[in-house]
């Protein structure tokens, strides 16, 4: 027996089973309401959209049968009210979409941000223990000349040794003590920052695969493409 031949009464139990499962949703029964007139009649019973209403929107549903419902909900129809609730739904879920890709975005500058000052602290660092490293070989260098002092050399030698010694004007032990300890800090820091900053790149791929999945809209992208694809075409046809 083909489908034609069933009765309006089967077609429409048909559908009630399936709006009152998951099986049939608002699409099928559109796609249904295109393929034919019996079809399209019967895809328009009320009792199916409240089905899908109270099955899609069950918080709304319960809401609206409370005496405190306002009578313009009480006015329309399943199908309308459906429609009101569906377009409200893809508003509020666009919305969530534009804040979770503003969150993302957020999260991303404020990453790099801190790699910026992270990479900051780094050169700073660097510039610092270059400094002092600078500073220790001059005073090493005071420190080798006074005890060559007391060493007999040629008196050219001796006097370029001397005239070393004396242009420094602070203790060399001490100095040399603090330098050598400040190039150890230097060390650590450096070593500290550049773990903080790897952690942060970690974090900053992260962000960025968010910010995609938050951005990404499968009809958007799927329309972009198709149209670059087509582009051609179309220009060869123009061409024609």
């Amino acid at each position: 027996m083909a489908a034609s031949d069933l009765p309006d009464e089967l077609w429409a139990r048909i559908l009630e089973l399936g709006a009152a499962s998951a099986a049939l949703g608002f699409r099928d029964l559109c796609c249904l309401a295109i393929a034919s007139r019996r079809l399209r009649r019967l895809s328009l019973h009320p009792s199916l959209w409240s089905s899908l209403l109270s099955r899609d929107f069950p918080s709304q549903s319960q809401s609206q049968s409370q005496p405190s419902s306002s009578s313009q909900q009480l006015q329309l129809d399943p199908k309308s009210l459906y429609k009101t609730k569906f377009e409200r739904h893809k508003l509020r879920m666009a919305e969530a979409r534009r804040r979770a890709v503003y969150e993302a975005e957020g999260r991303l500058l404020a990453c790099r941000k801190r790699l910026t000052e992270l990479e900051g602290s780094i050169r700073a660092e660097g510039d610092r223990m270059k400094a002092a490293a600078q500073e220790l070989d001059n005073l090493e260098r005071v420190r080798r000349a006074s005890v060559a002092l007391n060493v007999w050399q040629p008196q050219v030698v001796r006097g370029r040794q001397k005239q070393l010694v004396q242009q420094c004007t602070v203790p060399v032990d001490s100095r040399l003590s603090d330098l050598r300890m400040e190039l150890k800090v230097c060390k650590q820091q450096i070593a500290t920052y550049k773990n903080v900053y790897n952690k942060e790149k970690l974090k900053l791929n992260e962000f960025e695969e968010a910010l995609r999945r938050a951005k990404y809209h499968p009809l958007q992208n799927s329309s972009h493409t198709s149209s670059t694809v087509n582009e051609p075409q179309a220009k060869r046809k123009r061409l024609k």
